[in-house]
């Protein structure tokens, strides 16, 4: 799709949403739900410690629940960023890693989509991004969450957030991104499965701090 079609898609769907939203201006219900501190520290062999999110970046984020830590098992090193909003309609809405990730000084080197297949839930697609800093790599996968259900496209998260706010008087819903850096001579593909590894062990926990 070229440039000018995803800006107009883009500016279609942001119109939609927000007169949606509007529409719906009565009683939103905000489920309940631990906060994503309570996030286990422990996931299988992996095990982690928080990194602190600046002042100044929760402010960019909005009005939300954050969560970025550093887990390992070892081996590997996972980084994991969890973002929910309990209300989309204020205007504090998802932020897409391909604006936040060059902002941070990371190039994208090359993205593509993959389908993620874990015990206990449907294969879902998503984002899979190589991104360098200087003699950096790191890389990528992220999707959007909300109610069980995953997406890689910010126009599908965009055209759910409407029907959801409809059919359910809800807008919440989440940013699941994971991250590893790259040894000096280690393949995308050996980064991908210690990725894969890690969403085995987050997935069946997404449901309890984004409810269904």
């Amino acid at each position: 799709m070229k440039q000018r079609e995803r800006f107009a898609v883009t500016a279609v769907l942001l119109a939609a949403t927000a007169f949606f939203l509007q529409v719906r201006d009565g009683a939103e219900t905000i489920p309940a739900r631990p906060p994503l501190r309570n996030f286990p520290q422990t996931l299988g062999p992996w095990k982690s410690v928080d990194i602190p999110i600046s002042p100044e970046v929760r402010e960019v984020l909005g009005q939300g629940d954050f969560l970025l830590r550093d887990y390992q098992d070892g081996h590997n090193q996972v980084d994991l960023f969890l973002a929910y909003f309990p209300s989309q309609r204020s205007g504090d809405t998802i932020h897409s890693p391909k604006n936040c990730l060059p902002g941070a000084g990371w190039g994208p080197v090359s993205n593509d989509r993959v389908t993620i297949s874990v015990p206990g839930h449907r294969p879902f697609p998503a984002n899979r991004y190589l991104i360098a800093k200087g003699q950096e790599r790191q890389l990528v996968l992220y999707w959007y969450w909300a109610h069980d259900r995953a997406v890689a496209s910010e126009y599908s998260a965009k055209l759910y957030l409407v029907a959801d706010s409809i059919r359910m008087r809800r807008s919440d819903g989440s940013l699941v991104r994971i991250s590893t850096p790259l040894g000096q001579n280690q393949s995308p593909e050996s980064a991908e499965q210690a990725l894969r590894a890690f969403a085995a062990e987050v997935v069946p926990l997404l449901n309890t701090y984004v409810p269904r």
